[in-house]
């Protein structure tokens, strides 16, 4: 059963901004630390399903040399269990990324993400509460499923 209230809303803007902040890192490891080692990933400049943190990780390695920023135009929030435990996160959002002739384009695209709660290991400590107030800890937060293709037109 789906729940979509203002705080999934809130918690999930939370973690993907922290997402995209990690991806200013230029760190394909740091950005992977947000995946689940179960993770799976369909992402958008790549034909391939990626498994797990390594999977995130190979793909990272490759678009983060295109300096990518995203902003989300739409999106909505919903937790998919009584706990609270699983966040489902889906909607449209811009990347700006550099182009092959170095110039910064726009892709847009649709995206989800899945949320869900893990026991956070000492790996994982990568700016937990900075900009949050110390309120939430986004590091048990991770990502166990991102799908991102190109919006058609």
């Amino acid at each position: 059963m789906l729940q979509e209230n203002e705080n999934s809303q809130q918690l999930a803007e939370k973690l993907f901004n922290r997402w995209n902040k990690l991806l200013q890192s230029k760190s394909p490891s740091t950005v992977a630390k947000m995946y689940s080692e179960k993770a799976s990933f369909l992402p958008t400049l790549n034909g391939e399903l990626k498994r797990g943190r390594k999977g995130a990780e190979e793909y990272f390695e490759h678009f983060l040399q295109k300096n990518p920023f995203g902003v989300i135009k739409e999106s909505v929030a919903q937790f998919m269990d009584n706990n609270k435990e699983t966040l489902l996160f889906a909607g449209l959002y811009d990347f700006e990324v550099d182009s092959e002739k170095g110039e910064r384009t726009i892709a847009s695209a649709r995206f989800t993400f899945i949320f869900q709660k893990e026991v956070a290991d000492e790996s994982d400590d990568v700016e937990q509460n900075d900009e949050n107030g110390g309120d939430t800890d986004l590091s048990v937060w991770k990502i166990i499923h991102h799908h991102s293709s190109l919006k058609p037109e």
